[in-house]
């Protein structure tokens, strides 16, 4: 039989020790979420993985929050955010940045999950589109390319805080997991 390993047997990081690690080179944007707590959950899947950073666009609520915090349980204050005032924006400034960015959606010519392949040494971003609408369509234009996740349901869709997962835990697989 296993035993539950405590919360302070896992030497986790400091929010100080967090901010001085080595990340994971991904950034998610967030474009137009309405829940926060999606957006909480998308903090604390990011704090889970090292991420970069988080963009916060359009509609999509900032910290400080009582809502995110219900879900992001401190994450909201390790991992980096900036707002943007579209997520057309944030693009362009991640690109300025060298970030190669692909949305997340459902488009012809899409790279499906399981093929995409990440490659050390690049910076990444992804983008997260709103719970009814998706990813903006300027905003897709704009992106070097799309993911789609294979989904074999009746559902045209997933929530975006489990395809935050899905999609992070993919690039954590291919940079730093192995």
């Amino acid at each position: 039989m296993a035993r539950k390993v405590r919360t302070i047997e896992m030497q986790r990081l400091t929010i100080e020790e967090f901010r001085e690690a080595e990340k994971l080179p991904l950034v998610v944007v967030l474009d137009d979420v309405r829940s926060m707590h999606n957006v909480g959950s998308v903090f604390r899947t990011g704090d889970a993985f090292r991420i970069e950073g988080v963009c916060l666009c359009g509609i999509t609520s900032t910290p400080p929050s009582a809502e995110i915090h219900k879900t992001a349980l401190g994450a909201e204050d390790s991992v980096r955010w900036e707002y943007f005032p579209t997520a057309t924006a944030a693009v362009e400034h991640l690109h300025k940045e060298g970030y190669t960015v692909y949305s997340v959606e459902q488009v012809e010519h899409s790279t499906k999950l399981q093929r995409f392949q990440a490659e050390k040494g690049r910076k990444y971003a992804v983008v997260l589109g709103n719970e009814v609408k998706g990813v903006h369509q300027e905003v897709v234009d704009t992106s070097d390319g799309c993911l789609e996740i294979p989904q074999l349901g009746t559902k045209h869709s997933m929530n975006v805080s489990v395809t935050a997962g899905i999609v992070i835990y993919k690039f954590a697989e291919q940079l730093i997991l192995k």
